[in-house]
Order: C-alpha cells, then structure tokens, then sequence
C-alpha cells in the first residue's frame, strides 16, 4: 500500500494562501510552435485540466465564443483554468484550422513541436496542458474567470517573471537532458503566479469560496475542515474555529459561501477521498474512515451521489485524460 507523505503547510491563518499551496499540477503536456501568417489553431475543451499559452515571439489572439477577444504579445501569458475550448489566431476572425489536423511532431510522450502556416509574419509560442491534483485547487479554479493573462515581460518588478518565461523558451528550444521536469516545475510556479495576480488585483468581493477565505472568521473555520476532514465536526465545532456562536456562524457561512457549512464539510470529505482513491491504492474503507464516514456503505452510498459511479469505479477510471487525434 502507498501512503502520501504530509505537506507542511502555511500558517491557518492565511487560508487562502493554503489553498495556493495545495495548487499541486501534473499531467503535464506541453507543445512549442512556430506559426508564420496566415494561422490560426482551434484547440479542443480538456475536461480537468488547465491550459495555457506563453507567447515567445510575435504576437497573437486568443479568442472564445462569449467572451473578448485577447491581444498577448512577445512574453504574455494567458491561463485558460477551466479548459473550454478556444482558438490561438494571427487576425481576428481568422479561420482556425482543428489542433489535431494540423503537423505536430510528437518528439517524447509530452512534447510536440508545430510547424506551420503561410510564410508570412512568424509567432512563437509555448502551450502547456496540465491537471490539477488537490480538491483545493479545484474549488479555487472554480472561482476564477475564464481567462487570465498577464504581460510577463513586463511586469513591473517582478523581474523573475520574465527570466522565468525565457528559462522555460530556452528550454523548450534546446530539449536537453531534464528539460520536461524543469518546464513542468515552471508551469507550476507561473500557474501560481498568475492566480496570485488575479487575487491580489481583485476588488473586495462580499460572496463566494474567495471572499470566505479571506473573511478572517469563516476563513479560520474552512482551513480547519481542509486540514482536519475526517474530524467529526459539529456546527457548534467549527463556529467556535470563527470565534462565533453556532447560530451566527451558520447563516454567515451560507450567505457567504453560497450553501450550508455541513453541506460544504459533506463535499469536501468526498473530494478529498476521491484523490486519495486516484493516488493511492489503499482500501475503500480506509479511506472512508480517514474522510469521517464510520461505514464504508454510508460512504460508497454518498460517493455515488456525488460523482455518480462507484468508488470501486471511479479509482479505475483515474482522472480525465487528455484527448488524441483520431
């Protein structure tokens, strides 16, 4: 059996830098291209995953149904978190052609290299397609926009940022020994960073999963159900967490949050078991156990009401993989 080893992790008292912390990646794909004028790539939704583009030279669009378009020049970086699809173009309204009927070279199992267009005005760009690994991260990515970009070339005084994107083209172009682990590293930290921007250039927002976890109360009692799930916590437990009456802590929960702090505790359980039953192969009951279930048919039970499959299932399955061409 295989166990993961603990993470420390940072003070409770910055839960929503815990949850950043959790924000672990794997998975990860990446594709470095070379584009002349006229191009354009349509790139399919990845279920699970986030993608994103560092633009190495030249410049493009990014484009999506409902959304504005997006210019990113040499060293801008967009973060697609929730892994819709979309579409990389030299113009506007350009036609893009399908990812997967364009001529990628598959160099190792997660580099490819393109080559392509029509000879004219060249873009360089490095995509990386990568899965999230944390319950934590997932909630937080489900609280971001659609797109995040960010002028890494730029960025005032984060001068690292921009070392950091010419590390990565750098390593990308010359494929040497190692060079897959360096990049998938990287990815993480600029993942992080851009979240991080986007966090910190946010207006106060008076509800959702952010705005809870910056709430010095409510965030001192959600850090305590990340860090503790399978405690048998009680309302009156976790009010006492934010330093308030059971009461009290319940309707500022929900009118926060967006739903009931049990109902919240109950998902979190599950999410947490799921990862711990793609991660490891330690029994079902085990894991219920660790979650806070004292049955392991109350937990199946639940499980299937969630995910809707088995937990037996579910582990088979393992998370969404990537798709191919045909």
């Amino acid at each position: 059996m295989t166990q993961t080893a603990p993470t420390a992790l940072p003070s409770a008292s910055d839960p929503l830098g815990e949850a950043l912390h959790l924000m672990r990646l794997s998975g990860c794909i990446y594709a470095r291209s070379e584009l002349s004028a006229p191009w354009g790539i349509d790139l399919p939704p990845l279920e699970g995953h986030m993608m994103f583009h560092i633009v190495t030279a030249g410049c493009l669009w990014l484009e999506a149904d409902g959304m504005e378009p997006v210019r990113l020049e040499r060293g801008g970086l967009a973060l697609i978190p929730h892994g819709f699809g979309h579409r990389l173009v030299d113009e506007r309204g350009r036609k893009a052609e399908p990812f997967f009927d364009l001529p990628i070279e598959q160099v190792t199992e997660r580099y490819e290299r393109l080559t392509w267009g029509g000879g004219g005005e060249t873009c360089q760009l490095i995509c990386v397609v990568v899965r999230l690994e944390h319950a934590a991260a997932e909630r937080l990515v489900d609280a971001l926009p659609p797109v995040l970009h960010l002028d890494g070339w730029n960025a005032g005084d984060d001068r690292w940022l921009a070392d950091t994107l010419r590390f990565i083209a750098r390593e990308a172009e010359t494929l040497r020994p190692g060079g897959e682990t360096i990049i998938t590293r990287l990815a993480d930290i600029l993942v992080i960073q851009m979240v991080r921007h986007w966090l910190t250039t946010q207006d106060e927002v008076d509800a959702g999963w952010i705005a809870a976890l910056r709430d010095e109360q409510l965030g001192r009692a959600i850090a305590a159900i990340h860090r503790d799930p399978g405690q048998d916590w009680t309302l009156a437990d976790l009010g006492r967490e934010a330093a308030m009456s059971r009461s009290a802590f319940a309707a500022r929960f929900t009118q926060v949050v967006g739903e009931p702090a049990m109902r919240y505790l109950a998902r979190w359980r599950l999410l947490v078991a799921r990862q711990t039953l793609r991660d490891s192969n330690e029994p079902i009951g085990w894991i219920a156990e660790r979650v806070g279930y004292r049955s392991e048919a109350a937990f199946c039970r639940a499980f299937k009401r969630e995910f809707g499959v088995s937990p037996g299932t579910d582990r088979r399955a393992g998370p969404p993989g990537l798709p191919t061409a045909d």
